[in-house]
C-alpha cells in the first residue's frame, strides 16, 4: 500500500567521526515533522559489519590494527583521515613546527648576542612570534574535538577559521614592521657588522621557516584546513624576512648600505602577496566557499544512486577541517517512507564514499511530482519571497 507524504519522506543526519557524540539510536523520539531521526553516532557503528564490499583499503599493518582495534567508518581509499585523525596530525603539526621555529629563533638569538646586529634581532624576533601563532590556532584544534552543544548545535570546529583570521593579521602585521623597518633603514643607514655570522644566521632563519611552511601546508591541505594553510604561509613571509637579512648582509660585504632597506622593501611586497592569498584562503572558507569540483562529484555520486530520480539543491559547507552536506532528492512519488528513507541512506552512503573529509549529510527526498497534486512546497513559498 503507498505511503501518501505530503512534503518530505525522510531527513537523515548522521553524525559520523564526530567526537563526544550520544551513542547511535532509533528511540522514539520524533522529529518536528514526525519523522524519527536516523543518527549514525559515534558509537562505531559506521557500517561495521557490512564489509563496504568492493572499497579498497590499505594493506599498510598501522591500516590493519587501527581497523581492527577503532570502530570502522566511511574510510574509503579517497577519504584522507578521519576527523579525529585529522585533528591529530593538525596538532602534531603545530608541534613539530612550534620546535623548529623555536630552535631557529634561539639560534639567531645567540648570534644576535655576539654581533649586535638589529636586522637579525628583528628577524629572531618574529620567527619567536610566528612559532607563538601555534597558540591560537593548537586551541582551535583542541576546541573542535568538543562534542556540539544545544548552542553550538554545529560544534566548535569553526573555531579554526577565527584561528585562520588572527594568522592573517599577524601576516599583515608581519607586513607593516617589514615595511617600517626598511624605510626606517633608509633614512637612517647603519653599518651591519659580523657579516658571516649575520649571513649564517639569516640562511638558519629562511631554510627554517620554508621547512615549516612546506610541512604545514601539505598537512594543511591533506586534511582540509585553512587556518593551518594560512600559518604556513605566514612561516614562508618569515622565510622572507630572513633571506631579506642575507642579502642585506651581502649587500653590505659589498659595500652598498643600502641593499638592506631595499630587499626589506622588495620583501614587504612579497609578503603582501602572500597575505593575499591566506586572506583569500581563510575568507573563502569563512564564506563556506568550496571547491566547485566537489560538488559536482557529490551530485554524480547521488545520481549513480537507484532509486534517485533527479538532484535538487546541493550545499557543502566546511566546519574545520570536516565537511557536512545538505541536499535534496526526487524519489518515486508512490513509493513507502520506507523505500525513500532506504534511498536517503543509499545516497548519503555514496556521498561520504565519493567526497574526502565529508563526515555528514543530511538528505531530504521529495515525492516526483503529480499533475493531479498540489504540491505541499506551495506551503512555504510566502516565506520564501522575503
Amino acid at each position: 500500500m503507498p505511503h501518501e507524504h505530503p512534503h518530505s519522506h525522510a531527513g537523515h543526519a548522521p553524525r559520523h567521526a564526530e567526537p563526544g557524540r550520544a551513542p547511535h539510536s532509533h528511540g522514539p523520539a520524533r522529529d518536528g515533522q514526525g519523522q524519527s531521526p536516523h543518527n549514525h553516532g559515534g558509537d562505531g557503528h559506521g557500517h561495521a559489519g557490512h564489509g563496504h564490499a568492493g572499497h579498497a583499503h590499505s594493506p599498510g599493518l598501522r591500516h590493519r590494527l587501527v581497523h581492527l582495534l577503532t570502530p570502522h567508518s566511511h574510510d574509503s581509499a579517497d577519504k584522507l583521515d578521519p576527523a579525529m585523525e585529522a585533528s591529530a596530525r593538525g596538532m602534531r603539526a603545530l608541534w613539530v613546527s612550534l620546535a623548529v621555529l623555536g630552535g631557529t629563533a634561539l639560534t639567531q638569538a645567540a648570534v644576535v648576542a655576539v654581533s649586535g646586529s638589529v636586522a637579525l634581532l628583528g628577524d629572531s624576533v618574529h620567527n619567536a612570534a610566528d612559532a607563538l601563532t601555534a597558540v591560537p590556532l593548537g586551541i582551535a584544534f583542541v576546541l573542535g574535538r568538543r562534542a556540539a552543544t544545544r548552542r553550538f548545535t554545529y560544534g566548535y570546529g569553526r573555531a579554526e577559521d577565527l584561528a585562520g583570521l588572527v594568522i592573517v593579521l599577524t601576516i599583515a602585521a608581519s607586513a607593516a614592521f617589514t615595511a617600517w623597518a626598511a624605510v626606517g633603514r633608509l633614512l637612517d643607514p647603519r653599518p651591519v657588522t659580523h657579516l658571516p655570522a649575520v649571513a649564517v644566521a639569516a640562511l638558519v632563519g629562511f631554510v627554517g621557516n620554508e621547512w615549516v611552511a612546506r610541512y604545514r601546508i601539505r598537512v594543511g591541505r591533506e586534511i582540509g584546513s585553512a587556518a593551518l594553510v594560512a600559518d604556513g604561509l605566514h612561516a614562508r613571509t618569515d622565510g622572507f624576512t630572513s633571506l631579506a637579512v642575507l642579502v642585506g648582509a651581502g649587500g653590505a660585504a659589498l659595500g652598498r648600505q643600502a641593499a638592506d632597506p631595499v630587499v626589506g622593501l622588495a620583501i614587504t611586497a612579497a609578503i603582501v602577496l602572500v597575505l593575499r592569498d591566506a586572506a583569500r584562503e581563510v575568507f573563502r572558507r569563512m564564506l563556506d566557499a568550496v571547491d566547485p569540483a566537489l560538488v559536482d562529484r557529490a551530485e554524480r555520486a547521488v545520481r549513480a544512486v537507484p532509486g534517485v530520480r533527479e538532484v535538487g539543491e546541493l550545499r557543502l559547507r566546511w566546519i574545520g577541517h570536516r565537511l557536512r552536506a545538505e541536499l535534496a532528492v526526487v524519489v518515486d512519488g508512490e513509493a513507502t517512507l520506507r523505500q525513500a528513507h532506504a534511498i536517503a541512506v543509499e545516497a548519503e552512503h555514496a556521498l561520504l564514499h565519493a567526497v574526502p573529509r565529508l563526515t555528514a549529510a543530511l538528505v531530504h527526498a521529495d515525492p516526483a511530482p503529480s499533475a493531479d497534486e498540489r504540491d505541499p512546497h506551495l506551503a512555504l513559498a510566502h516565506h520564501l519571497e522575503r
